[in-house]
């Protein structure tokens, strides 16, 4: 069973809804008894790293949160929920984030044509072969909302990258645990064949 973490901050039925069009289906859960009998863990987002992370503190699910990322089972972040993952983000002050992996969340500094948010689509150029990529071309196009970005202090964890104009981590991959920044459920077939394949890793 594939469980989508409700911390009332993200477009949770898009993406349960873009399993069950793969196949999966997938419950919407805050209750860390369904998180760990889980086989696959989804933390989506859509908002600001400030409160987000201080409502996923509040519904105590770090623990849970952090248990099945070191159990092994397949663990994914959208959007904000790769932003999470790090260390610290900077967006309206300094916040502490989950820890999972080094690095900060850093707000775009574009010339002045560029807009933030980053909004609309845009190709993804694949660094390491990740499982979530199987059967997507390289430098396909992905759905992207945000005004932040991940910068791992291990750019080995990057999985894949898009440009903005300069290039930024769009995905990294560490062992069991997958995350991007773009929106598969709102990527159309390449999105779907990514949560299709993450469903089935």
């Amino acid at each position: 069973m594939i469980a989508i973490i409700d911390y009332q901050m993200g477009n949770l039925r898009s993406v349960q809804k873009a399993f069950e069009r793969v196949g999966h289906a997938a419950a919407i859960t805050a209750d860390p008894q369904v998180l760990e009998r889980a086989d696959h863990i989804v933390l989506p987002g859509v908002g600001a790293f400030a409160d987000a992370i201080a409502e996923i503190r509040r519904r105590e699910l770090v623990e849970p949160i952090l248990g099945a990322i070191n159990s092994g089972k397949p663990f994914l972040g959208i959007c904000l929920g790769l932003q999470m993952l790090f260390d610290v983000g900077y967006e309206d002050g300094v916040h502490e984030g989950l820890g999972v992996i080094p690095g900060e969340v850093r707000r775009f500094d574009v010339p002045a044509e560029y807009k933030v948010p980053h909004m609309g689509w845009n190709h993804v150029a694949q660094r390491r072969p990740a499982p979530i990529f199987k059967g997507i071309d390289d430098n396909a196009h992905f759905y992207f909302v945000h005004s932040y970005y991940v910068v791992p202090k291990d750019e080995g964890v990057i999985a894949g990258e898009a440009s903005y104009p300069n290039p930024f981590c769009a995905a990294i991959w560490r062992d069991n645990l997958f995350a991007t920044q773009f929106h598969p459920e709102k990527s159309q077939g390449v999105g779907l064949q990514m949560l299709k394949n993450f469903a089935e890793l």
